[in-house]
Parts: structure tokens; C-alpha cells; sequence
């Protein structure tokens, strides 16, 4: 029986923070086991801003390593970096004819961006979800597992899809978001009304898988609480909130189960759990990034082999597109 395709790409453009791990790599664990998973390193994405091209590289590799230091297994799903497989800048440039500018205009992620780069506006980033669509249709992709804030992309996928259905006829699947509820969005440690970010300025803010021991802790220590003494779930405690939700992510535990354990603690003590919690899971993973990445000829084998086994099915698809727009391929 056929399995259902998942997509998910991420750009190597930081270091994953222990948010995009909880609300995303960890969830890929069980997928692999379900569906056919193809997890992409978007690095032409990544290049939307300006950036250090040998960094970039380096991330790549490191991003790839990370994923399986995870538990991401190149055996039971594509493991890839976007650039190695040409479909995707092609499909993008023929989605294009079905995009509107207006749309893309309304992205909130192009207003973000603009307003932040305002001297560098490019039609790379006005482009990204076209781009994006492009990721996810050419593997005639189910579902795609999200966070809230990038539903409007598959969205974007969808309508975009759907159009060139209608015009040229039957041609990619319609995917469906995976929006994940617990963990799905682990907040700054310095703000707990936002969502934690690889790009905050606020060094003090996230944590980033490959921080140390002791710079976890530090960052555990300086997180922001509430006013009050419990230590409990609640709309106005953000920020022992989202402690509490790291704590349980990390620990497998219910918010009952989390508040039962810390009844009666401060909140240094408290802060210091999760902190030493944190570093403790880390480790590992630390540990097993680094032994892959010293590894070149392995991981090098693990990418030529996703980028073969991704180059084959979006082959497929571009090929029906192809035919179905009219271009000419040969007799």
C-alpha cells in the first residue's frame, strides 16, 4: 500500500533553537515510521537575505547531521539539500504564471521581511512562497507539518495547486496542514509572549541545540517568570508557562503531572530544573552531532542518496507538468 507523502524543509540559515526542535524535528520521530517522509535542507530559501556563503554551507552540513543525531533515519525517509535537486527553481518559475503579485503581497512573511531588510527587498522574497509551493507540490505531498505561523504558505500551496489544476487539469495533490498543538510553540525566554526565534537579538532569549551545559543554565536562570509564587499553568503566568511546557516536552510529562512535581518551589529552584533538564537531553544529541559531522564521507553518502532519491520523484511530477502546460520535450 502506498504511504502517504509528508514534506518539511527547513532553511540552515542559524542554529535550530530548542523551540523548532520541540515543535518540529521531534515530531518527524513518528512520521518516518507512517509516511513517506521527505525532509529538505532549504538552503535556496536561505539566500532570500544576505548572508556568508561558506557559512551557509557549513550549516547545511551541520543542520543534516543534527537532524540525525535527532533520530531523523536516512533509511526510512529522503534526507536532502533543496539546491541538489534543479525541479524545485523549476517548478518555482512555473508556478509563477499562476501566482499573483497581489497575493504575494500579502504574505505576512514578506511584509516581516521587507521591514526588516529594507534595503535589500528582493523578488527572492517576494518569490518565497511560490518557492515554497514548489517544495511541497512536487513530491505530490499530503500533509505538511507546521507551526501556526506558517499555515498561510501552505495555504498559498494550496490555492496555487488548486488553480493550475483548474487550468491545465488534473495535475498535483492538495496538500493538507499537520499543525501540531502540544509543543507547538515554544515561546522566548525573555519574552513569553513570543514565539522563540534563532534570529532574536537577545542572546538571552533562546536556546540553541549546540549551546553547552553552562550556557544553557545560565539562560535558564535569567528567564523572565511572574509575579506570584506558583509554579502552575496559567494565562497570566507566560512565563512560568512556558517553562513548564519546556519542562514537560523534555520530560514526557502532563501539565498535572509538571505542577504536582514543582508544588511548593521557588522559582530559582524551579528555573534551574528546567534548566539542567534541558542541558541534560542535549547532550547526547550534541555528542552524536558532532561524531557525524566528523564523518564527511558518511554524511556526503547520505545526501547523495536523498538528492537521487528527491531528483526521481520530482522528475516525475515536472515531467506531467511539463506536458501539461504545452512545452515541448522532445519526441
Amino acid at each position: 500500500m502506498e504511504r502517504n507523502v509528508v514534506y518539511s524543509a527547513v532553511q540552515p540559515s542559524g542554529i535550530p533553537t530548542i523551540g523548532n526542535y520541540i515543535g518540529s524535528v521531534r515530531n518527524w520521530l513518528a512520521l518516518q515510521e507512517e509516511y513517506a517522509c521527505y525532509f529538505a535542507m532549504a538552503n535556496m530559501h536561505a539566500i532570500t537575505v544576505r548572508h556568508d556563503p561558506a557559512l551557509l554551507r557549513r550549516r547545511t552540513l551541520e543542520l543534516c547531521a543534527l537532524y540525525i543525531a535527532c533520530g531523523i533515519d536516512p533509511e526510512k525517509c529522503t534526507l536532502y539539500v533543496q539546491s541538489q535537486v534543479p525541479q524545485h527553481a523549476e517548478l518555482c518559475w512555473t508556478l509563477n504564471s499562476v501566482a499573483y503579485v497581489g497575493e504575494m503581497e500579502r504574505m505576512t512573511q514578506f511584509k516581516d521581511k521587507s521591514r526588516k531588510h529594507e534595503d535589500n527587498i528582493n523578488m527572492g522574497l517576494m518569490d518565497y512562497p511560490v518557492l515554497m509551493a514548489a517544495d511541497i507540490l512536487l513530491y505530490q505531498t499530503d500533509l505538511v507539518p507546521v507551526g501556526q505561523d506558517q499555515t498561510q504558505h501552505v495555504e498559498i500551496a494550496r490555492d496555487i495547486a488548486i488553480r493550475f489544476n483548474n487550468r491545465y487539469g488534473e495535475t498535483f495533490r492538495v496538500p493538507k496542514t499537520l499543525v501540531y498543538k502540544q509543543g507547538a510553540k515554544i515561546c522566548s525566554l525573555q519574552d513569553p509572549t513570543k514565539k522563540m526565534s534563532k534570529s532574536d537579538e537577545n542572546p538571552n532569549a533562546c536556546v540553541f541545540m549546540t549551546d553547552d551545559r553552562d550556557t544553557i543554565i545560565r539562560k535558564f536562570k535569567r528567564a523572565v517568570t511572574d509575579s506570584g509564587s506558583e509554579i502552575n499553568f496559567s494565562e497570566d503566568k507566560p512565563g512560568i508557562s512556558n517553562l513548564l511546557s519546556i519542562y514537560c516536552a523534555f520530560k514526557n510529562r502532563t501539565a498535572e503531572e509538571a505542577e504536582r512535581e514543582f508544588e511548593g518551589m521557588g522559582y530559582g529552584d524551579f528555573k534551574l530544573c528546567v534548566g539542567e533538564t534541558v542541558a541534560d537531553a542535549l547532550a547526547p544529541v550534541q555528542a552524536e552531532q558532532t561524531r557525524i559531522l566528523a564523518d564527511k564521507e558518511y554524511l556526503s553518502g547520505v545526501l547523495a542518496r536523498g538528492a537521487e532519491q528527491a531528483f526521481r520523484a520530482a522528475r516525475k511530477t515536472l515531467d506531467k507538468v511539463y506536458r501539461k502546460i504545452g512545452f515541448y520535450r522532445g519526441e
